[in-house]
């Protein structure tokens, strides 16, 4: 996007499919004339609101390997928030005083050795706005009615996207056209029109923050927009705990062409998993998590549905959260990368074939090795570097969204609706993401580009089996 003059505004027409739009009952006419008209303003740079220690900060290994170092995006969706962007854009410099090194950028003066250059230049804050209403767009559910580049901040193109920490933006949904824009920003550039709802798109570099250190973050504005004079976990940057394994170089995966995988959503309810939990303590006397029952019944399905070779082994991976495993490490406030990879294997007979209590019980396995694997990472002695992610159709990754904060974001109005991440058609590995279902469903959704299209109808159709069972 270029900016010549403060206020942007380009008109975005629905990219969904006819047929992902007559499934939301829209009708064939109505569907033809559907256009969304976006605005937005020039993106602003919000600095910290006093004066913070400037300098470089090193980035810990984890930080800095190969597969983190890349910018995620996601939005959580408000059904209300009549002065949100102005609550945010006074909240955020002052969570960047604390928070000082997420005012910086990422410099790299070795090659591998990424740091934080305390600058205080700030983050890139975008008001936006779209005149219809969140139903018109199905609540910003998947498939999405618009493109994700509508939903997101973005710098302007002369900066270099790769160097920044953390980017935000506010979008106003309305019902009613919109007048023409005003030079006022932060609310006041939309009076007089009715608006419902906001998304707020979020982009962070994961080289700074892990899964809990951005929600940590996200919450930290949250409760200086409520009205705490600071957030109310102190945060730490405290990089130099997390050791680096003395024989252990970095390797990366080899080159691969990224693939184009479906994307689909599955809500799994908390009666279902539940009716899984007690299944298990039936056959082994023992208790699971919902991860677990989740995970196996992702991991199986997709297994079924690819139809490999039942001699070919398939991967499971996932990161488990090491902060209690590091006593170096205070109690809470750290907001960097703190996770070791890991996951399980067996060949795809034995997974597409087993019970799903069999299923469990290797997750479960993969899970208790975790800290013992970890440790000898730190020690310098595993066989294998958790970095270096096997890549291949027969892998699926796994993440864990649902417990990192995002859904208890609250600037005021109250809590978000749902949270996705907005991630693009094409990637390197299978995935599927856990999030908490849209309010008020209870359970976990699943969100997930783990197969290819020919793939698909078969992946759906084992999902469903457990899904409605």
């Amino acid at each position: 996007l270029t900016h010549p003059l403060p206020f942007s505004h380009y008109v975005v027409t629905t990219i969904a499919s006819l047929q992902s739009i007559r499934s939301l009952g829209h009708s064939e006419a109505a569907v033809a004339t559907m256009s969304f008209s976006v605005n937005k303003l020039a993106p602003e740079l919000v600095a910290a609101a006093e004066p913070t220690p400037s300098g470089r900060l090193p980035l810990s290994l984890m930080d800095r390997t190969a597969g983190v170092r890349l910018i995620i995006n996601l939005i959580l969706v408000f059904e209300q928030g009549v002065q949100l962007a102005k609550a945010i854009r006074a909240a955020l410099p002052r969570a960047l005083v604390p928070y000082y090194p997420v005012a910086g950028r990422i410099v790299e003066p070795l090659p591998g050795e990424a740091e934080v250059d305390c600058t205080g230049d700030g983050g890139w804050f975008v008001e936006a706005s779209l005149n219809c209403s969140l139903k018109d767009v199905n609540n910003l559910e998947h498939p999405l009615l618009l493109p994700r580049k509508d939903l997101i901040p973005y710098a302007p193109p002369d900066v270099i996207e790769g160097d920044l920490i953390f980017l935000m933006q506010v979008m106003y949904l309305s019902m009613h056209a919109f007048p023409k824009p005003p030079s006022l920003r932060y609310g006041a550039m939309f009076h007089g029109s009715t608006f419902d709802t906001h998304p707020l798109g979020i982009r962070f570099n994961h080289a700074v923050f892990d899964g809990l250190g951005v929600g940590q973050f996200l919450k930290a504005v949250a409760e200086i927009a409520r009205g705490h004079a600071r957030p109310l976990i102190e945060p730490v940057w405290c990089r130099e705990a997390i050791p680096s394994p003395p024989k252990l170089s970095q390797r990366h995966s080899p080159a691969t062409a990224a693939v184009n995988f479906e994307s689909s959503v599955f809500d799994v309810s908390s009666d279902h998993i539940s009716a899984v939990k007690n299944q298990f303590w039936r056959e082994t006397g023992q208790k699971c998590s919902t991860f677990d029952v989740v995970t196996a019944m992702t991991w199986q399905c997709r297994t079924r549905a690819i139809s490999l070779d039942p001699h070919t082994d398939v991967y499971l991976g996932f990161a488990a959260n090491t902060r209690h495993l590091l006593r170096q490490l205070p109690q809470e406030g750290f907001y960097g990368n703190c996770v070791y990879h890991t996951g399980s294997k067996a060949t795809a007979g034995i997974i597409a074939g087993s019970s799903l209590v069999e299923v469990i019980e290797l997750i479960r396995d993969a899970k208790e090795r975790m800290p013992a694997k970890f440790l000898d990472w730190l020690m310098g002695n595993a066989e294998d570097d958790p970095c270096k992610v096997p890549l291949g159709y027969g892998i699926l990754v796994v993440l864990d969204w649902s417990r990192l904060g995002f859904s208890e974001v609250n600037y005021g109005w109250g809590e978000p609706i749902h949270v996705a991440p907005l991630s693009g058609d094409h990637s390197y590995v299978s995935s599927c993401i856990y999030l908490q279902p849209s309010k008020p469903k209870q359970g976990v959704r699943l969100m997930t580009q783990c197969v290819q299209k020919e793939h698909l109808h078969a992946f759906t159709e084992e999902m469903m089996k457990f899904v409605h069972n």
